[in-house]
């Protein structure tokens, strides 16, 4: 089983397949994980599979005939399909295709339009569209399960959303972000970065009550300029509670409001069951908080109830320091935080990802931004009770070195850029 596993993987790696063999202990747990997953395409279940017809007809063969023969009864009904990735088959080679596996000992009939049981030939030609192989790389045959939740993206499309910014978390994004995050129905989740609320969207269509903070007085209201284009301002009902409405998911909007993240503002400890969020970096919305460097000005009575605090700059050390710690307080136990953390390529190694002695790192994925920068998924998991002590350990941590400075990755982020910009410059001259 080892062994397998470890072959399907270096198959994986050297051809970069769309298709990936799992072992999954019964077909119940397999529809379970196509329930929520919008990075799947199908599961089946896998009958035979080969690097040339032989091997798979052989394959075949071998598959235990009584795992087979609840599907081939006379009284049921199927169809075969037949699927090339990066590769189109005419009709009459697919159904040469359906016609070479009549060596299979299907007893039902044949129908196209409400079939009993599904069944799929798979032709893996790689993923270069350039460099197209005559021959697949592998093939697979299984019988098919269930779908993924892909239809997801597109109904939850941001371009179709009724309130939106410039920094709204694409849908499917925000889906992957809700299942690292184990959200189930009756949760409790916090965004303490909330901008649009595109992350309670996500959560909130898996049943979980939501909640969230932003500093921006304006995004939180539905006010000031539109970011869509030709709409110069928001209108009146733009706001967050609108996108969940728009999606029969206004049961489970709890509310917003404005507050800094810098500040704690939750009487309550181990409060939320995930935290999951995408703090700004400095690139398309600042970074900032309450306070001055100056002395800051103490409002009368008579100031108090219009008193808007001077904001300053919000190094994303310090950023990372204070999400940390509220989650490691805030987190019921086993609860989960979920966040996103720029890196520059040059600089990045595992080591540079802030830790925290309560919280376990549980998983790590990149997306690419440029050439030189990206961002990276952090998933954590509280497994200990906070103490005092523990909102300092980031004092001897030198983890957050790297995102020390109000403009710390924005200027690396920049940085590639201009010195492209400058390299071509100069060849051009010469």
């Amino acid at each position: 089983s080892t062994l397998r596993c470890l072959v399907n993987i270096l198959l994986l790696l050297l051809f970069l397949s769309p298709f990936w063999v799992l072992n999954i202990p019964s077909e119940d747990i397999a529809k379970g994980i196509m329930r929520r997953t919008v990075c799947a395409k199908s599961i089946f279940e896998l009958w035979g599979q080969g690097r040339t017809w032989k091997e798979l007809h052989t394959s075949l063969k071998n598959y235990p005939t009584e795992r087979m023969n609840p599907y081939l009864q006379r009284d049921s009904t199927y169809k075969i399909n037949v699927y090339a990735f990066n590769k189109t088959l005419t009709h009459n080679k697919r159904i040469q295709k359906i016609d070479d596996l009549e060596f299979l000992p299907f007893k039902g009939k044949v129908n196209l339009k409400s079939p009993e049981h599904v069944f799929w030939l798979l032709e893996d030609y790689g993923t270069d569209p350039n460099n197209t192989p005559e021959k697949p790389f592998v093939l697979y045959f299984g019988r098919w399960l269930a779908d993924g939740q892909r239809e997801l993206i597109d109904s939850y499309s941001v371009k179709k959303r009724h309130f939106i910014g410039n920094t709204s978390m694409d849908a499917c994004l925000s889906f992957i972000m809700a299942n690292h995050a184990q959200v189930r129905p009756n949760n409790l989740v916090f965004d303490p970065f909330v901008g649009t609320g595109s992350l309670l969207v996500a959560c909130a269509h898996f049943g979980a009550y939501v909640c969230g903070t932003d500093i921006d007085f304006n995004t939180i209201h539905g006010r000031g300029k539109a970011s869509r284009k030709n709409q110069k301002w928001r209108g009146p009902d733009e706001n967050i509670r609108a996108n969940l409405r728009q999606y029969g998911l206004e049961k489970f909007y709890i509310d917003v409001f404005v507050s800094d993240a810098s500040k704690k503002i939750w009487r309550k400890e181990k409060l939320f069951d995930a935290i999951i969020t995408d703090p700004p970096y400095g690139i398309r919305e600042s970074t900032r908080k309450t306070g001055s460097q100056k002395e800051i000005f103490k409002p009368t009575e008579d100031y108090v109830e219009n008193y808007v605090p001077v904001s300053m700059s919000y190094q994303l050390s310090d950023i990372f320091i204070d999400l940390l710690n509220f989650a490691a307080q805030c987190l019921v136990m086993n609860g989960r935080l979920v966040y996103w953390l720029p890196v520059y390529k040059p600089e990045y190694s595992e080591d540079v990802v802030p830790q925290h002695p309560c919280l376990k790192r549980i998983s790590n994925c990149e997306q690419p931004f440029t050439s030189h920068t990206a961002r990276r998924l952090i998933t954590m998991e509280k497994v200990k009770e906070f103490e005092v002590k523990d909102q300092y350990a980031h004092l001897t941590d030198t983890r957050y070195s790297p995102y020390t400075g109000h403009n710390s990755f924005r200027d690396k982020f920049f940085s590639g850029v201009v010195k492209k910009i400058s390299k071509e410059n100069e060849n051009f001259q010469n």
